[in-house]
C-alpha cells in the first residue's frame, strides 16, 4: 500500500468505528439524563404538622436528598385543619400520584403537580394500593368493614369487597392478579382476585391482629407484624398456613408513642436478601438475613426516633424509615436526614421514589418494601 494513501485508510477506519459507537452512546442517553426524586406526603405521622407541615414534599435523591419543592393539596377537615395522610401511590404509565387522607382520595398529575380531583368515599380512606398498570385502586375504608375498588383515572367506584376485618393496609401483587387485604380487627390476611374483585382465600390466623406486612415478588410468602410481638410472623400465601414466628433477640419490649404495637413496619429489600424490621421502643431497625428460613437476625441500626414504617428506593440501595433518615443499605450507615424548606425535620410513613428522564417518567416505587424476585430459587 502506498504510504501517501495510508491517512485516507486510517480516516475511513476511524469513521467506521465511530459509526458503531454513536448508537451505543445514544442508547445510554436515558440513563445519563435520569433523575431520582423522593415524594413524601405530610402530615405523615398522624396530624402532626411539626414534621414537615402539609403537602407532598419532593427531595432530590441524587443531590443529598435536598429539598426541591412542595406540592400543595387540599385534604382538609370541615374545620379547615389538615387531615392525617394515610397512604401514597404512583404510576409512571399514567403519570399519576395518589394520596389518601382520613376522608379523601386525591389524584395529582406528576407532570404538572396539579390536583386533578379529590373525592370522598363511604367510610373514609386508609392505605391504598394501586395496580401495576396504574388503572385500578383498592381503597380501604377507615378501619371499617369494606374496601372500595376504584377506577384510578376518574375515581369511580367499580366494586366493593366486605371482609369485615377493619380495613387498613393493602398491597397489590406485582403481577396484578391478587390484592392482599389486612384489617386492624382480624388475625387473618384476605386475598382478593382482581378479575371479579372477590375474596379468593385467606392466610392465618396469625397469633394476633395483623399490622403492617409485606410480600415477596413471587407472591408465595407474607411477612407480618402482629400486635404484642417484638418480631414478625411468616405465612404461606398459597396454602394459607402460618409457617414461622420470629422474635427479636437481645432487645426488650416497652411502651411506644404510636400504633400500640412493638413492631410497626416491615420490608424486604428488592433483591429479597434482607428483611428490615421496625422496633419503636428501642428506636431501631433490626436487619435479618432472608436467604435462610426462618430469617436470621444479623444487626441493628439505631434511629433518632421511633420508626413506624420502612420502605426502600427502587434499586434497593437506600432505605427510608419513617424517622426521616436515609440509610445506605450496603454500609448500613445513615447518610442523610430529610429537612423541608424551613429546615424542619421531616418524618413520614408515606413516601416513595419516582424517577424521571427529562420530562418523561421512567418508573415509580412503592410505599411498601415489597420483594421483586418473581420466582423462588
Amino acid at each position: 500500500m502506498p504510504f501517501r494513501k495510508l491517512p485516507t485508510v486510517i480516516c475511513l477506519t476511524v469513521i467506521a468505528l465511530l459509526g458503531q459507537l454513536i448508537p451505543a452512546a445514544a442508547a445510554d442517553a436515558p440513563q445519563i439524563g435520569r433523575k431520582r426524586f423522593l415524594y413524601v406526603a405530610t402530615p405523615g405521622i398522624r396530624d402532626d404538622l411539626t414534621f414537615g407541615g402539609h403537602g407532598v414534599l419532593v427531595f432530590d435523591i441524587d443531590h443529598g436528598h435536598k429539598f426541591v419543592r412542595r406540592i400543595a393539596f387540599e385534604g382538609f377537615s370541615a374545620k379547615g385543619q389538615p387531615l392525617n395522610v394515610k397512604g401514597i401511590a404512583a404510576n409512571a404509565q399514567t403519570a399519576r400520584l395518589y394520596v389518601t387522607t382520613l376522608e379523601h382520595l386525591i389524584a395529582i398529575d406528576l407532570m404538572s403537580d396539579r390536583v386533578l380531583w379529590q373525592k370522598s368515599y363511604e367510610g373514609g380512606c386508609d392505605r391504598l394500593a394501586l395496580s401495576p398498570d396504574g388503572r385500578t385502586i383498592y381503597l380501604p375504608s377507615l378501619e371499617k368493614g369494606h374496601w372500595h375498588v376504584v377506577d384510578a383515572l376518574d375515581g369511580r367506584v367499580l366494586a366493593k369487597i366486605t371482609p369485615n376485618s377493619g380495613a387498613h393496609n393493602t398491597i397489590y401483587g406485582p403481577d396484578g392478579t391478587r390484592v392482599y387485604l389486612a384489617g386492624l380487627k382480624s388475625p387473618v390476611l384476605n386475598i382478593a382476585e382482581t378479575e371479579h374483585h372477590a375474596i379468593e382465600k385467606t392466610v392465618g390466623p396469625f397469633s394476633n391482629v395483623i399490622r403492617p406486612f409485606t410480600i415477596n415478588g413471587s407472591q408465595t410468602l407474607c411477612f407480618v407484624n402482629v400486635n404484642d410481638r417484638l418480631g414478625f410472623e411468616i405465612g404461606n400465601l398459597r396454602t394459607g398456613k402460618v409457617l414461622h414466628q420470629v422474635d427479636v433477640q437481645d432487645f426488650k419490649k416497652g411502651p411506644v408513642k404510636m400504633h400500640g404495637c412493638p413492631c410497626h413496619g416491615i420490608g424486604l429489600t428488592p433483591d429479597e436478601r434482607e428483611l428490615w424490621l421496625c422496633d419503636s421502643f428501642n428506636r431501631c431497625i433490626h436487619i435479618f438475613d432472608a436467604t435462610v428460613m426462618p430469617p436470621r437476625q444479623i444487626t441493628s441500626i439505631r434511629l433518632r426516633d421511633e420508626p413506624g414504617w420502612i420502605t426502600f428506593g427502587i434499586e434497593g440501595t437506600l432505605a427510608y424509615p419513617a424517622t426521616g433518615e436515609v440509610i445506605d443499605t450496603q454500609t448500613r450507615k445513615i447518610i442523610a436526614t430529610l429537612q423541608d424548606e424551613n429546615s424542619r425535620a421531616v418524618h413520614s410513613e408515606k413516601l416513595l421514589e419516582i424517577d424521571f428522564d427529562g420530562t418523561r417518567l421512567l418508573r415509580a416505587g412503592n410505599q411498601f418494601g415489597i420483594g421483586k424476585k418473581m420466582s423462588r430459587e
